[in-house]
């Protein structure tokens, strides 16, 4: 696995596609809401700017280049070269998904941590670090689901529209209404209960005992996201 991870990481900096849309957006948008952090923190608080900059860098940055790169790699015949050898199903996924996984948890821990500089730091580091580990497990569910629908590397842009925005979308829903008001729905909603984790870590006022429920609907998605995988994936081009 760590092999396969190596060579990967390897790939990604040279491909100017990953690169772009791994690195260099997540970083530039996330850097966007730390400058613009007041006027953002007017909507909602300063955990709904934290939550913001999460999904936007796990979206666009794990979610969007991992499908990416499974697509270019199944494409290429790399998938099926490696499932040729000793290495099993799990550890090339793995091996495949985990460079990019550990690049978006720096992104967002490297962006979080110039918040908490900036302005006041998280309440609670603990919680905001369980939400981030779940909110990267979902995404990188998500991405192996995807990828079992896209045929190729540029129909990753049309494949992984949908999501990114979504989660974006109900991170900015969550974190300026609360969960108040239809607080059910919000939380099973992708990245709602992640969110809500969130604003609660970095605002503090919650106990940590009665935040840690709320990782229920993150788990689940992880869940559907792997059951959906093991259908959808394929190994090979399709014809």
């Amino acid at each position: 696995m760590f092999k396969i991870a190596r060579s990967e990481l390897v790939q990604m900096f040279r491909n100017r596609l990953v690169l772009v849309t791994g690195l260099i957006i997540p970083v530039a948008l996330g850097g966007y809401f730390v400058y613009q952090h007041e006027t953002y923190s007017d909507l909602g608080s300063l955990g709904f700017v934290a939550a913001v900059v999460m999904f936007t860098v796990m979206a666009f940055g794990l979610y969007t280049t991992a499908v990416t790169t499974l697509a270019a790699r199944r494409q290429n015949l790399f998938l099926k070269r490696l499932r040729s050898t000793a290495a099993s199903d799990r550890s090339i996924l793995a091996g495949l998904v985990l460079p990019v996984t550990v690049v978006a948890l720096v992104q967002v821990v490297t962006i979080l941590a110039v918040l908490g500089v900036v302005v006041d730091g998280p309440a609670q580091i603990p919680l905001l670090a369980v939400a981030v580990l779940a909110t990267a497990a979902m995404m990188g569910a998500l991405a192996l689901a995807t990828a079992g629908i896209t045929n190729s590397p540029e129909h990753a842009q049309v494949t992984t529209l949908p999501v990114s925005l979504a989660v974006v979308a109900v991170a900015g829903w969550v974190g300026i209404t609360g969960t108040e008001d239809l607080a059910y729905l919000k939380r099973l909603l992708p990245g709602g209960s992640a969110t809500e984790l969130v604003v609660n870590a970095w605002d503090g006022g919650v106990p940590l005992t009665d935040a840690l429920p709320l990782l229920v609907p993150t788990v689940a998605w992880v869940v559907v996201a792997v059951a959906l995988a093991s259908r959808l994936f394929r190994w090979e081009p399709r014809r």
